[in-house]
């Protein structure tokens, strides 16, 4: 595997570019991004193409280590300087001098330990809990976080100064859903990867099953679709995988964890995200027309206004609670298509859908143009 991200999108190849023209510098760099989007690998990329490629690089937890020993692990201290110091020991800022240390989850790290980071940023000097001595090291300082630090810092939980200080360059990896077109490739790398590594034969994907990936929304990103593909080859071992073995495995995701709202349906097997969504907009779009007319009916004295899918987008609840949710996108689809002259292009671009995804709906939907 390249050091590189992995990827054919204009995002992912402008993002290697830069990785490549920052790493010989001993800049600061700040690593942004959602998780599992590939911040570690995009911090292993910097130090292999650095100068200090061939020295220690130290990757660091913020989040995973407690707050009360954190000072501890960063800058070492001495002996006796609290209970079961029993012995000095060595930080991870000593450990990585002449290289490079990975600060990730910084947003975790507590106020107190910001001032000491920005220190060893400023001059490159720190000193070991319960030590007197200052230690000087020759440290490269890269951090990645998936909070907004800026907003963060508005809110008292981040240093002002040391988020400038970090962000001398800021790497933002942006979502798998903005890059659909590197789905497939991310696909076939963790396939092989998966198949190599344990001896397993992978019978490969059919095409509607690969469209149906590309088009899915991965709130967890690579590291989601990494432990997607592992697990469906594990489960249907010497088979081709379907669209009906990818549909019953993404299935298994919860409402809540992917961040949607909460809506009771009856067909909850059959749901997909961009379902849930759609659902959800309708009802909301009814909830708004029922306050409209409620208004109007006690403020005029007026009869509410009916509305029909083809002139307002509007389904009655009652009748939507009854549909299943082909029906409501097919209702959805012609809509849209009718509203753009039936240009395939822009409908697919407002679905974030392939054209080739909106040619087979219409198909199977039986949509003729008027």
């Amino acid at each position: 595997m390249s050091n590189l991200l992995l990827g054919n999108s204009v995002q992912i190849k402008e993002l290697n570019e830069t990785i490549k023209q920052v790493a010989p510098s001993n800049i600061s760099i700040l690593i942004t991004g959602e998780s599992g989007t590939g911040k570690e690998i995009v911090a292993n990329a910097i130090h292999y193409y650095s100068k200090r490629k061939n020295k220690p690089l130290i990757k660091v937890n913020c989040g995973a280590i407690p707050e009360g020993i954190i000072e501890s692990e960063l800058f070492g201290h001495q002996k006796g300087a609290f209970t079961g110091a029993i012995e000095t020991r060595k930080g991870y800022f000593e450990l990585a001098d002449k290289g490079t240390i990975f600060l990730d989850e910084i947003g975790e790290m507590p106020l107190s330990t910001q001032v000491k980071i920005l220190r060893v940023l400023e001059t490159g000097e720190f000193m070991r809990v319960g030590g007197y001595e200052n230690i000087k090291v020759d440290v490269r300082v890269l951090a990645a976080t998936n909070r907004d630090l800026s907003k963060e810092v508005f809110n008292g939980n981040f240093r002002e100064d040391l988020y400038y200080r970090l962000k001398s360059v800021n790497l933002h990896i942006p979502p798998l859903r903005e890059r659909k077109g590197d789905i497939k490739i991310l696909f076939d790398y963790f396939v092989d990867s998966f198949c190599r590594e344990n001896n397993i034969k992978f019978s490969g994907i059919e095409e509607d099953a690969m469209e149906y990936l590309i088009n899915y929304v991965w709130y967890g990103n690579a590291r989601e679709l990494k432990n997607f593909v592992e697990s469906i080859i594990v489960l249907n071992p010497d088979k081709k995988i379907n669209i009906e073995d990818v549909k019953k495995h993404l299935k298994q995701e919860t409402i809540e964890n992917r961040r949607l709202p909460a809506i009771k349906i009856q067909q909850i097997d059959s749901i997909t995200d961009k379902d849930l969504i759609l659902r959800a907009l309708i009802e909301l779009k009814a909830d708004i027309i029922d306050i409209k007319n409620l208004i109007n009916e006690i403020k005029f004295n007026t009869t509410p206004q009916t509305y029909d899918i083809n002139n307002d987008f509007y389904i009655q609840k009652d009748k939507m609670n009854q549909m299943t949710m082909e029906e409501i996108e097919k209702e959805v689809l012609t809509y849209l298509l009718k509203n753009n002259n039936f240009n395939v292009a822009k409908v697919s671009k407002i679905l974030n859908q392939t054209p080739r995804n909106i040619y087979r709906k219409i198909k199977n939907y039986g949509i003729k143009k008027q």
